[in-house]
């Protein structure tokens, strides 16, 4: 019996004798199954040709990111804070390396993610570090290994710890959630982090909003008018995205406000 992880979304599954035939995730429209078909691998056969990358993004912010790129190619965020780390969005290796690693930087006290193309292995992280895992509500349909480990909250709004709180904006998932860290760059700014629900684009002036990013569908106007009243409350001078270097260093709020109004008017054009 293994956890079979998905190679196109990253997901790891429940255990079974023989890999699925399908991933839910994948045969969603924000999503997609590979032209040569649905595949699948094992943890171990990941750790045997893959290997993780470690970069400080910011002041108590380690990304980790598996290299060759796996699945969509995302890296998670560790969060350093006095009270216990946080993981922000999760990736599917986990390896001895991964392990000593985040050890060495005082373990992982929760899980939190923005959305389901991020839950990868979020499970086997979990049991290891003996963590938490943060779920919105509206995202439950999409877990596909189960675990006790497992909080799914509701509502807009949930505090953590140290200034980390959860913010769900819907979008991209209905259960779409943001961090904000008003702790964050050593309190000389305050960061969110957004997975891609508020998306960093090529022009690190700028964020993007999708319902689907393979599938080039965007999101409407009310959907997005949602994010920014989500937001609002918030100061925030960064955002750091789902991706290496997928980053706004400054004046993060305010570049989030104008790409808004750049994508309201271009869908309106």
């Amino acid at each position: 019996m293994e956890n079979f992880i998905c190679m196109q979304c990253g997901t790891q599954v429940n255990e079974t004798a023989e890999p699925p035939t399908r991933c839910p995730i994948c045969e969603d429209e924000r999503q997609f199954v590979h032209y040569g078909g649905q595949q699948w691998t094992t943890l171990e056969r990941l750790a045997a040709d893959h290997h993780n990358r470690f970069e400080d993004e910011a002041p108590q912010l380690l990304g980790i990111g598996t290299e060759p790129e796996f699945a969509i190619g995302q890296r998670a965020l560790l969060l350093q804070s006095p009270s216990g780390n946080l993981l922000w969005d999760c990736i599917s290796l986990l390896d001895d390396k991964t392990i000593a690693e985040v050890n060495a930087r005082g373990s992982i006290r929760a899980i939190a993610i923005s959305h389901p193309h991020f839950y990868s292995s979020m499970v086997e992280w979990a049991d290891h570090f003996d963590a938490q895992i943060f779920l919105h509500a509206k995202d439950r349909q999409w877990v596909m290994r189960k675990s006790s480990r497992i909080q799914f909250w509701e509502g807009t709004i949930l505090p953590l710890w140290d200034g980390i709180t959860l913010i769900n904006c819907g979008g991209h998932f209905e259960g779409g959630t943001v961090l904000h860290w008003s702790a964050g760059a050593n309190g000389k700014g305050a960061l969110l982090l957004t997975g891609d629900i508020i998306t960093v684009v090529q022009d690190c002036r700028y964020v993007s909003f999708m319902r689907s990013y393979p599938n080039l569908i965007p999101l409407g106007p009310a959907a997005i008018h949602r994010i920014l009243e989500s937001i609002e409350p918030f100061l925030f001078d960064q955002i750091y995205g789902g991706w290496w270097k997928a980053n706004v260093l400054s004046d993060a709020k305010a570049a989030v406000s104008r790409s808004a109004q750049r994508y309201l008017r271009a869908i309106s054009a």
